[in-house]
């Protein structure tokens, strides 16, 4: 009976970490740029669009599709990054457990 107690501590105490990691990836902020810097994204540590900032000498009405591929692109490595983050976060809050326990997060 010790041994499920046992473990049912360190689920409990695993889901703790974990709700707190969470909280503190909001606060968390990573960029990536695109066209040599001239579209740069930043996100939160869950991946969330915070800003775009884009360079003026970038916007060119004439090319508006070529803008618009800058600023998806930027997003998209962005928020590669942010998962990239989180995940090696949940690893190390995890201690080496596996994180598809079901009905532990």
């Amino acid at each position: 009976m010790t041994n499920i107690q046992q473990i049912m501590k360190m689920g409990q105490e695993l889901q703790a970490k974990v709700r707190e990691l969470q909280a503190s990836l909001e606060s968390e902020e990573l960029q990536a740029s695109s066209g040599g810097g001239m579209v740069t994204a930043t996100v939160n540590g869950k991946g969330d669009v915070k800003s775009i900032r884009i360079d003026p000498t970038v916007v060119d009405p004439s090319d508006v599709e070529m803008l618009e591929d800058l600023v998806v692109a930027a997003v998209t490595e962005a928020q590669s990054k942010a998962r990239s983050f989180s995940e090696e976060h949940m690893r190390k809050a995890a201690g080496g457990l596996p994180m598809q326990l079901p009905g532990l997060f």
